[in-house]
């Protein structure tokens, strides 16, 4: 299994593209329809672009209509943390951040599909998306069947 960790900030600097900084580091919002993940359909897995951690299935993956991409559940509850947010005026949100880089992913809203009721409304800047047929080149052979779409 890979170890996975956060990087020092200036390699994160060096690293991520500015957009990609600005939503993981500084708890920014890329634009709705305008990312590199909304309308991806196939199979994989979405990591943390900070640290590699494994976060959401494509096979929990809905489109929800907003603009990002959204899942029903992480992988499972261990890989995410929630936390209140009040940035927007007199708007109580759920934040969203990876459990090892802390990194800012999006929000969690009850207004999900079944099974769960819950949307987890992410940013596609502060993930990586590893097609099905790559996971095994880029480590995360283990995750196979956790994509598959039933």
């Amino acid at each position: 299994m890979k170890k996975y960790t956060k990087p020092d900030l200036e390699t994160l600097k060096k690293t991520l593209t500015p957009l990609q900084f600005k939503v993981t580091q500084q708890e920014g919002t890329e634009p709705p329809f305008q990312n590199a993940y909304n309308d991806e359909k196939r199979d994989g897995l979405y990591v943390d672009i900070v640290s590699g951690e494994p976060l959401f299935s494509s096979k929990d993956k809905f489109d929800s209509g907003t603009g990002w991409p959204s899942f029903t559940r992480p992988l499972n509850q261990d890989v995410v943390t929630e936390k209140e947010d009040r940035h927007l005026f007199f708007q109580k949100r759920i934040e969203v951040r990876s459990k090892i880089a802390d990194s800012h992913l999006g929000h969690v809203f009850p207004d999900g599909p079944a099974p769960t009721g819950l949307r987890y409304c992410m940013n596609s800047a502060s993930m990586k998306f590893i097609p099905l047929e790559d996971l095994e080149k880029e480590g995360y052979a283990e995750f196979k069947e956790m994509v598959l779409k039933k």
